[in-house]
């Protein structure tokens, strides 16, 4: 592609021209001009992430999916790959079964961003808004709005188009009306990476039926007094004395979350949850013989999570867990791998022998099969 060695070039030229003798001004056309530029190329990148998408699979990009093949290959988190893929499936060209291409979903937005008069921020803003529309809203009215919005993107930025854009939500849904079906298209739950700390932030929305769940199991488990971490002996089933409500001094906000880690424990302990990959659903965590003979350390599950070695010598006293011991060579136990399917009890050692991961910051095993190849050892 001849182009892109012409836009290379042309970078380049960009970064070494000097700009010493720029007023502050003359600086501020230079910017302007610049984000123009970057917000074109943007587009442009969008109207390829289909062709990637349509002409291969991600096994055969050398990935899992293709959003693990753009952030591969762009060297870009995989939350920042899919928002890409969204953007594209809103904003590029679309082609029919029959091999006609067709206009994009959000046509006018598109074409303002092509011409770079909006950034990636005027898209979110349009993008959300869409999502949140009910599905009642017909066709005629839902271009209108897009059309709408694309003209307040150009004019205004994105604070004063947020504003536009609610009102607008405001007037086509002025009772806040919505079916089961834009509950159903919103609904998820995202939790994020952990922390230097060992935290891991959560965000989503629920359904009306998951929050009657979750009601239910607060109002039990969530009392003050019950679940409490701090007593040593926790209560989890009956009625907490008043001293042990009176003397809890977590926030609200502290006993949802003990009472969900409570729910999820006894969930796994029962057994009801059946088996994964051949394996029981349960926790297993990777560790050594000298970090729990220190108590001190990091150990990693199956899911690649990090936890403190108090907190694993405090899970074992609650449930069975799969618990992998190497050395301090890191020998991991000796098995056949001649059989075809993998038994349980190796598919436990591949997941310590690896940590949770095949390779280095790759996915974790509890998200990949076993297979078997011959002239190999096992792979993920």
């Amino acid at each position: 592609m001849y182009s892109i060695g012409v836009l290379e070039a042309a970078v380049d030229a960009f970064c070494a021209d000097a700009v010493d003798a720029l007023s502050a001004a003359e600086t501020l056309v230079v910017l302007a001009r610049l984000e123009v530029v970057q917000r074109r190329l943007g587009a442009a990148g969008l109207g390829l992430v289909p062709r990637v998408i349509t002409q291969a699979s991600p096994v055969e990009l050398g990935g899992t999916s293709h959003a693990d093949v753009l952030s591969r290959r762009l060297h870009i988190s995989k939350g920042a790959a899919r928002r890409r893929i969204a953007d594209a499936e809103q904003l590029a060209p679309r082609r029919a079964v029959t091999g006609e291409v067709l206009a994009p979903v959000l046509p006018n937005v598109a074409a303002a961003f092509a011409r770079g008069e909006i950034g990636d921020e005027h898209v979110r803003i349009v993008r959300q808004f869409f999502d949140k529309l009910p599905v009642v809203v017909d066709a005629p009215t839902r271009e209108a709005a897009e059309q709408q919005l694309a003209t307040m993107a150009a004019q205004f930025g994105p604070e004063h188009l947020r504003v536009g854009a609610d009102r607008m939500m405001a007037l086509l849904n002025p009772d806040g009306q919505f079916c089961d079906t834009d509950r159903a298209r919103r609904r998820g739950i995202s939790i994020g990476q952990q922390g230097f700390d060992g935290m891991s932030p959560i965000s989503g929305l629920l359904d009306p039926e998951t929050r009657a769940y979750l009601d239910a199991v607060f109002t039990k488990l969530a009392a003050p007094g019950m679940c409490n971490p701090n007593d040593q002996t926790p209560v989890v089933d009956g009625e907490p004395t008043p001293e042990a409500a009176e003397s809890d001094r977590r926030s609200s906000a502290q006993r949802h979350h003990d009472a969900l880690r409570a729910c999820l424990r006894s969930t796994l302990a029962s057994g009801d949850l059946g088996s994964h990959h051949g394996l029981p659903v349960s926790v297993i965590v990777t560790t050594t013989l000298a970090e729990i003979e220190d108590a001190a350390g990091i150990a990693i599950t199956g899911g690649g999570t990090r936890l403190p070695m108090r907190d694993v010598i405090r899970m074992a006293t609650h449930a069975h867990h799969y618990l992998s011991i190497f050395d301090d060579n890191g020998r991991p136990l000796h098995l056949g791998r001649s059989k075809r399917i993998a038994s349980a009890d190796q598919r436990i050692v591949l997941h310590a022998k690896s940590r949770s991961s095949p390779s280095p910051l790759s996915r974790s095993c509890c998200w990949s099969s076993t297979d078997h190849s011959p002239p190999r050892h096992w792979f993920w």
